[in-house]
């Protein structure tokens, strides 16, 4: 059993581990006599890749959470602004701290953020450890019987499979070592990134952010008996048929290995939920283990012939696919609740990523930066992983001749309408036959529900038929390499 070392004193360098319990990191600095746990806003070790815009939003009220369960439990939270490296070593020193702790990433820009505080505290002759806190596996550890990454999801599921369950999740400890004589640092106050305008009233709304409200989510998905019904209902976008804990994934304020125990023991679910809810648990360790081995894929394609595909640069769709104004409803749809609610149902993201990059022949980079900026859950890995699907150009990637016409998803996925109707409501009074493709709808029909195309709702933007011969086209010439 861990004991605790008298006299010394240890840093919590806090990344997306935004939690107390499962944590590793937290774990091993909780066993000093001080601990001081402090978060490093260094939007400069994000790379390219800096916080969107939602994300700023969900992390300015995650760390409020995290300083009051930190004062709960009698410690203290410091904010630092700046490099990550010299401040980490700025206050080792001021704390006379032995040992640096944190949770892995895997993230290229914040491996490289973690390689230069290594080297910083190697050179000050101050220790560190680091721990895979939010991943089931190491990525590293993780190859085919060739001793290469895996670019397929099937394998790399089953290999993980064979490793059996994943172990016990360990609770947070009742009571933290104090802080003991530290900086003040900028406190949490310091992360509080209000939008200007405001236009995070259906975030508020709809999320409570923070690790109790990542407990709160978990235990209300299993509580709601949706895991039965998970295999179905997943694709049903008007009902809560998804677990809604990415965010809390993204930002670490839940272990994964406290959902996959929970989900594993949860009473009355079907095993057929269970497993197929696993499943999308190893497909985020799938797009960790992709984005690690292959770090261009952030931004390029894992298929380099796909760099030569002859994209499209159309400004007006762009915006119009943007802002919901597509004419196509479930695609609006989707755009609508994304910037609404900072999440958009899976289904309708692969819907709008298909339209984007197959209707529209824009980049699937421009599909990427938007998410990147509206969703509250944004996961590099995820989304570059995720577009590239949509694009055919990644990791087990849909085949770029797969085209999702949005009317039949519409039509199989929100039979009746009432996500759409949610979500554009100018089409709440268009009749059923209709909702999907209201441009088919009769000049009478659409007068009656108070709806002129062009005016109230836009007219589509693009012919589906055109659209799938354009990509198709498309496509080959990159086949051919022409």
């Amino acid at each position: 059993m861990s004991v605790r070392e008298p006299g010394r004193c240890t840093i919590w360098w806090i990344r997306r581990d935004l939690r107390l319990d499962d944590n590793a990191a937290l774990l091993r600095a909780a066993l000093s006599d001080t601990m001081v746990p402090v978060f490093v806003d260094d939007e400069g070790g994000e790379g390219a890749w800096g916080l969107g815009g939602a994300q700023r939003w969900w992390v300015a009220r995650s760390i409020a959470s995290l300083a009051h369960d930190l004062a709960q439990r009698g410690s203290r939270l410091i904010v630092l602004r700046g490099r990550a490296a010299a401040e980490l070593v700025s206050i080792a020193r001021a704390c006379n701290a032995s040992e640096v702790c944190w949770s892995r990433r895997f993230e290229p820009a914040a491996k490289r953020q973690e390689s230069e505080v290594e080297g910083a505290l190697d050179q000050a002759g101050i220790g560190w450890s680091s721990f895979l806190s939010n991943h089931l596996f190491d990525p590293d550890e993780i190859q085919t019987q060739t001793g290469n990454p895996y670019q397929v999801y099937t394998p790399f599921s089953r290999n993980l499979r064979a490793r059996g369950v994943p172990g016990t999740p360990r609770e947070a400890p009742a009571v933290l070592p104090p802080v003991g004589p530290a900086p003040a640092g900028l406190g949490a106050d310091a992360m509080a990134y209000e939008p200007v305008p405001d236009w995070a009233g259906g975030m508020r709304e709809r999320w409570t952010v923070g690790e109790a409200g990542a407990r709160a989510a978990l235990e209300r998905f299993i509580g709601s008996g949706a895991l039965s019904d998970y295999p179905d209902g997943r694709d049903i976008p008007s009902v809560d048929g998804t677990s809604l804990l990415s965010p809390y994934l993204a930002f670490g304020e839940i272990g994964i290995r406290r959902i996959w125990r929970e989900a594993s023991q949860a009473r009355g679910a079907s095993a057929a939920g269970i497993d197929k809810f696993h499943a999308e648990l190893l497909w985020r360790e799938f797009a960790t283990h992709v984005l690690h081995h292959f770090p261009r894929t952030e931004d390029k394609p894992l298929r380099a012939e796909f760099a030569a595909f002859p994209w499209a640069d159309d400004r007006p769709s762009l915006r119009a696919w943007q802002r919901g104004r597509t004419g196509y409803p479930l695609v609006d749809a989707g755009m609508r609740q994304l910037w609404a609610t900072g999440w958009m149902h899976n289904r309708v993201r692969m819907v709008v990523a298909s339209f984007l990059v197959k209707h529209l022949l824009l980049p699937w980079q421009d599909g990427a930066r938007w998410f990147w900026d509206t969703l509250v859950d944004a996961d590099l890995a995820n989304n570059s992983l995720g577009w590239q699907w949509a694009a055919g150009c990644g990791a087990d990637a849909a085949p770029y001749f797969r085209i999702f016409n949005p009317t039949s998803q519409a039509e199989k996925f929100d039979a009746g309408g009432a996500y759409i109707r949610r979500w554009v409501p100018e089409l709440a009074r268009v009749p059923d036959k209709f909702i999907f493709a209201p441009w088919e709808a009769p000049a009478t029909v659409l007068a009656a529900a108070g709806v002129r195309l062009g005016r109230e709702y836009p007219e589509p933007i693009v012919e589906h038929g055109f659209a799938r011969k354009r990509a198709l086209d498309a496509l080959a010439k990159v086949s051919r390499g022409s």
